[in-house]
């Protein structure tokens, strides 16, 4: 089967494509290896909200639960084995992925449970868990950019361990975030772990910016600030990137770890299924190309971009300053950044506490229903 040539051109220009979804019965039916033979999918990431979708849906997970349930499971052992068998099953569709590209893509993530977001502890203990469990080399444990979360991120990492570093709304988180991966890189040379094999992705919201910052220049509602609707996303992940270029491509200190075979913590553009129907539906992906990122999509997303998406290799790369000019007038009209991100980042996480409780309620009725 014939790549879609729209995709191919994303991939050629350095773009990694994955999947911002996962379901039994997209493993089970082949779509998801349909999807990397025929839409360049190189990758998979998953979340609270997508398993919560995945088991509400149909009865693929029925007979093992039932199953699960007659040997007295309870509701957190059902959910942990259940999703881990899905990532596992996944990881093993990307492994020729994986191998054809030294680690680099064929990539599953699983996150740890968002009601540890604020527990640094019990976050790097789950983080080690889940890896223990799904037992393969392409997984990464997805982790919270929360305060919490960035030295559970440097312990997960230490233990040689991949992260997909999630939840990172500001290019100051995503600064921090940066150093928690060189530190944790550090600790895993100093305890002897091969630092080649150990891979990271730093996943950057970008819709979601958009979202609030426009709603609130809509409640000043001036020309000015009409006019910077829709601007605000673009700008910070290129700024982000600014930053990156700094830390993996300029400073001597990843520098000096290159040479025991470290790879860079590569930008991943998340949330970029667009929620403006004013806006392109391809915007926060044909807008943020560049080499060493990764876009995860959803698949509405990728359909959009496999019919009409067009791949601007200047997008991204060279626009800081401007970028700067957008976020220095967003401040000068009285919108407060610093309250805009914390905003984003304590509504992705009740988001995913939410999906989480709607996932333990319905299994817990599925698990109730088995034992009649």
């Amino acid at each position: 089967m014939a790549q879609n040539q729209n995709l191919k051109n994303l991939s050629e220009a350095g773009v990694s494509v994955w999947l911002d979804d996962l379901s039994r019965e997209r493993i089970s039916s082949g779509n998801l290896a349909e999807l990397i033979e025929t839409k360049s999918v190189v990758g998979v990431t998953t979340n609270p909200s997508i398993f919560q979708a995945a088991l509400s849906a149909g009865d693929s997970y029925d007979e093992q639960i039932n199953e699960l349930a007659a040997r007295g499971a309870d509701v957190d052992a059902t959910i942990r084995t259940v999703t881990t068998d899905d990532v596992r099953n996944a990881c093993d569709i990307f492994a020729p992925v994986y191998e054809s590209t030294n680690g680099v893509d064929g990539r599953v993530s699983i996150e740890v449970d968002p009601r540890l977001a604020h527990d640094t502890d019990k976050t790097a203990a789950q983080a080690i868990e889940l890896w223990k469990i799904v037992d393969r080399p392409n997984l990464l444990i997805k982790i919270p950019a929360t305060e919490a979360g960035i030295p559970a991120i440097s312990r997960t990492l230490a233990e040689g361990i991949s992260v997909n570093v999630t939840l990172i709304f500001s290019v100051e988180r995503y600064r921090a975030v940066m150093d928690a991966y060189l530190e944790g890189i550090e600790a895993a040379k100093a305890a002897g772990h091969d630092v080649s094999t150990i891979h990271s992705v730093a996943s950057f919201f970008v819709s979601r910016v958009d979202t609030e910052i426009d709603s609130r220049l809509d409640a000043i509602g001036t020309p000015e600030a009409t006019e910077l609707k829709g601007k605000a996303a673009l700008a910070n992940a290129r700024l982000a990137y600014v930053a990156y270029q700094q830390v993996f491509e300029t400073e001597s200190r990843f520098q000096g770890l290159l040479s025991d075979g470290a790879r860079p913590q590569r930008p991943l553009w998340a949330s970029t299924g667009v929620k403006n129907p004013d806006y392109s539906d391809t915007l926060y992906v044909s807008d943020l190309v560049a080499p060493n990122t990764v876009n995860t999509m959803p698949e509405k997303t990728m359909d959009a971009f496999a019919d009409h998406g067009t791949v601007d290799t200047e997008s991204l790369v060279g626009r800081g300053p401007e970028s700067q000019e957008v976020f220095d007038a967003i401040s000068a009209l009285g919108i407060d950044l610093t309250d805009v991100f914390l905003t984003l980042e304590n509504e992705g996480v009740e988001k995913f506490e939410k999906a989480w409780g709607e996932l333990l309620d319905a299994t817990t009725e599925q698990l109730d229903a088995a034992k009649g």
